[in-house]
C-alpha cells in the first residue's frame, strides 16, 4: 500500500534522502527509526505529497504522489511531527472542519466524529479550545484528524510525542488495532516505541536505508550466533554432554559457585539452542537454576548497524 522506489531529495548540494526503496503492506506496521536529521521526516513529506522528490517514485495505495497528489492524499492519513491545529477552534469544530474538507457529510460525518471522540480519548475535551489543551491532548487531536476519513494508509511522524505513559500505551494499542485493515508507517527516534509496536523495522541514517527487516533478522545481522546462559546443579561434569549437542557450537564454563555450574553456550541462530539445552537438562536430570537466551536489544542492533554504515562509507571514501 506504500511503495517507494529509489526516492531521493536534494536541497542544493545537500542530499537529505538518497535512493531509498521500501514498501509497507496492508496489515503491517513498519517503524522508521533513525537519529535526528537522518531523513525520516523528509521521506514522510514525500509520501504525503508535500514535497516532490528529486528522483524516484512513491505510491500510496497505488496512487502516485507526484502524478496524482490529490488522489494519493485521499488514501492517506498523515500526522506530521507538528500537528496542523488551529488553537482558537474547539476540538469538535476543528475535527468537523477536517471531516468536511475530507468530503464527509451528514450521518457519515456524525458517525466518524463520534468514533474519533471515543477512540482518541477526546470526549472530555470535545468542547474545549485546542489552544487550552496539554501537549498530549493536542497530539491526540492531531491523530484524530489523520483518522477522520478512515484512510487505508497511515503515515505517523512521532505519534506518541508528548504523551504520558498511560496515553502512550493506549496509542500503541490503537495503532495495532488500526493496522489490521491498514498499512502503517511511523517514525520515531525512541527505540522502545519501535520495539513495542512494529512488525518490521527500517533503520535510516544520513538519508540512506541502513537496514530493513524484522527484529530477529536485524539481530542476526549484528550477532549471527545465538547465546544461552545456563546455570545448573549436576552431580557429574555436564560440559562434555553439552558439547555433543548438534545445536551447540561452543561451550564456555564460567564458574562453579555453591555447587551451581555456570556455562555460556553459542550456536547458530534459529538452531533452537535454548530448547536443545533445556531438553538435555531434562534428559540428564540436571536441576536448572537459570536458562536464558541473550539476544541483542534494539539499542545494540541500532548502534551496531549505524556504525557499520559509517565505517563502510569511510572505507569507500578512502578507496
Amino acid at each position: 500500500m506504500i511503495e517507494a522506489q529509489n526516492i531521493s531529495m536534494s536541497y542544493g548540494s545537500f542530499e537529505a534522502v538518497k535512493n531509498c526503496s521500501f514498501s509497507v503492506k496492508q496489515g503491517e506496521i513498519v517503524g522508521l527509526l533513525g537519529p535526528n536529521g537522518a531523513g525520516k521526516s523528509t521521506i514522510m513529506k514525500i509520501l504525503s505529497a508535500q514535497i516532490v522528490p528529486t528522483n524516484g517514485t512513491a505510491k500510496i495505495n497505488g496512487k502516485d504522489v507526484v502524478e496524482s497528489p490529490i488522489q494519493a492524499k485521499k488514501e492517506l492519513g498523515y500526522l506530521p511531527e507538528q500537528a496542523p491545529l488551529y488553537d482558537e477552534m474547539e476540538v469538535r469544530e476543528y475535527l468537523n472542519f477536517v471531516g468536511k474538507a475530507r468530503h464527509l457529510n451528514g450521518q457519515e460525518l456524525k458517525k466518524r466524529l463520534s468514533w474519533i471522540a471515543d477512540t482518541c480519548g477526546l470526549v472530555h475535551v470535545w468542547c474545549r479550545p485546542i489552544g487550552q489543551l496539554s501537549k498530549g491532548y493536542k497530539q491526540r487531536v492531531g491523530l484524530a484528524q489523520a483518522l477522520i476519513h478512515d484512510p487505508p494508509v497511515l503515515v505517523l511522524d512521532e505519534p506518541t510525542s508528548g504523551l504520558d505513559p498511560i496515553q502512550i500505551i493506549e496509542i500503541r494499542e490503537l495503532v495495532k488495532e488500526l493496522s489490521k485493515t491498514k498499512a502503517v508507517l511511523f517514525s520515531t527516534h525512541i527505540l522502545q516505541e519501535i520495539d513495542a509496536v512494529s512488525d518490521r523495522i527500517l533503520i535510516i541514517n544520513e538519508g540512506q536505508i541502513v537496514a530493513d527487516g524484522k527484529f530477529n533478522e536485524l539481530a542476526a545481522q549484528v550477532h549471527p550466533m545465538e547465546v544461552v546462559h545456563l546455570a545448573i546443579v549436576a552431580d557429574s561434569d555436564p560440559e562434555a554432554d553439552l558439547k555433543v549437542l548438534p545445536a551447540v557450537e561452543n561451550v564456555q564454563a564460567v564458574s562453579t559457585d555453591d555447587g551451581i555450574k555456570k556455562f555460556v553456550l553459542t550456536g547458530k541462530r534459529a538452531s533452537g539452542l535454548d530448547k536443545a539445552v533445556a531438553q538435555a537438562a531434562l534428559d540428564h536430570g540436571w536441576k536448572v537454576v537459570q536458562l536464558v537466551r541473550k539476544d541483542p536489544d534494539l539499542e545494540e542492533i541500532f548502534t551496531a548497524l549505524i556504525k557499520r554504515q559509517i565505517s563502510n562509507k569511510h572505507e569507500g571514501d578512502v578507496k
